[in-house]
């Protein structure tokens, strides 16, 4: 398989009034980009929501868990495996773990960080001791230890990864072994033009005043603002394959499913009160041979504050790969997009023909993600 295989994923999306992903003051992030201020969405924002929305639709086995309170996670699995009471399972689940090396957190029972894992992985470790767990409690601690130390612990985090750890990877400092490298890079979003921050002032009515009582039970304010956000994302899909143990099949249904998540999923902040979810108006996906090519830079200049912000900075960042390709002579081994731009109107046909000029005549999204597995699989072929 060539080492040089990436899938870029583009996507233009319109965000009303929300703070998807607050700073430490409460307020939206932003970023100084072209000179001026812009909206920002941290990359660890959105990879945790494309996380969540593709585990939301697997099996319990399938998902992935980022976490301090391993420990307690795996005595729940002993215990529920073997009848053991919480105490006994603990002792057990400490002394496997124990064979990590983990550094302790402040909290008893506690990872001095938070480590990410499949539940099937975790599962495998309870299954270790299944059969013995009742003569493994009956041990004191020194007996205990040397009884699990050479269980293979530690070579159960290592195969069998989920989608998610496969995608996002895994750092654990202490124990380098289990480190596992990213197949997913992905970008802060940022609006494609100036934003201003505002604020939301708030009052909450106590429903039990009585009537000679005035005023508001509570008040407060929310900092928000409102974009049209660029966000990019490339996957390696030589790193993906080789951290789903050399499974194809596995590794196209993993591009599959996280093309699908982060072109859908959103952040959760203050959702309650903004109701911010929205679908793009532009997902574009692009096949490279040579490197990932972020077109961010079409956004340099920002967009003017005008109607059809949505439409112009579809059409820049289409110009911006058409040029691009121009210039650099790189063409894409595979390009296509869904957006909602149709020439049937005024105000969208500029974008929606350069569009179509970049990434070929429109499909539905359900369409690009068939077409870019088969284009993969296509090319996968040719290169075996």
């Amino acid at each position: 398989m060539t080492q040089r295989l990436y899938i870029d994923v583009h996507v233009v999306q319109t965000v009303p009034p929300a703070n998807l992903n607050r700073d430490d003051q409460g307020n939206p992030k932003e970023a100084i980009y072209g000179g001026v201020r812009r909206s920002r969405v941290s990359s660890q924002a959105w990879k945790r929501a494309s996380r969540q929305h593709f585990d939301a639709q697997a099996a319990e086995p399938d998902r992935a868990t980022r976490t301090k309170r391993i420990t307690n996670e795996l005595t729940t699995r002993i215990s529920r495996n073997t009848g053991l009471d919480r105490d006994d399972a603990i002792r057990i689940a400490a002394a496997l773990l124990a064979q990590l090396g983990l550094s302790q957190g402040k909290k008893a029972g506690d990872t001095a960080y938070l480590l990410f894992y499949g539940n099937a992985q975790l599962d495998a470790v309870a299954a270790l001791v299944t059969d013995r767990a009742a003569d493994l409690a009956a041990l004191d601690e020194k007996a205990l230890t040397e009884a699990v130390k050479d269980l293979p612990v530690a070579e159960s985090f290592k195969t069998g990864h989920p989608v998610g750890v496969a995608l996002f990877g895994r750092m654990v400092a202490d124990i380098p072994k289990l480190n596992v490298d990213a197949a997913v890079q992905v970008a802060h979003a940022i609006s494609t033009h100036e934003t201003q921050l505002e604020f939301d002032y708030f009052t909450a009515v106590d429903d039990q005043n009585e009537q000679d009582e005035t005023g508001a039970g509570m008040i407060g304010t929310i900092g928000f603002n409102s974009a049209t956000l660029y966000r990019y994302a490339t996957v390696g899909f030589a790193q993906l394959t080789d951290n789903l143990g050399g499974d194809t099949e596995a590794a196209l249904g993993a591009l599959d499913r996280f093309v699908d998540s982060f072109a859908l999923s959103a952040p959760a902040g203050y959702q309650n009160s903004f109701a911010h979810r929205t679908r793009p108006s532009l997902v574009a996906v692009v096949v490279r041979t040579d490197q990932p090519v972020n077109l961010v830079s079409a956004f340099e200049e920002p967009v003017a504050a005008e109607a059809g912000i949505q439409a112009n900075s579809a059409r820049r960042l289409a110009e911006e790969h058409i040029t691009a390709t121009q210039v650099w002579g790189d063409t894409p081994l595979y390009g296509a997009a869904s957006h909602t731009f149709t020439t049937r109107e005024p105000r969208t046909k500029a974008t929606a023909e350069t569009l179509t000029q970049a990434f070929g005549e429109p499909v539905t999204f359900a369409d690009l993600r068939a077409a870019l597995r088969a284009r993969i699989t296509t090319a996968l072929g040719e290169q075996a």
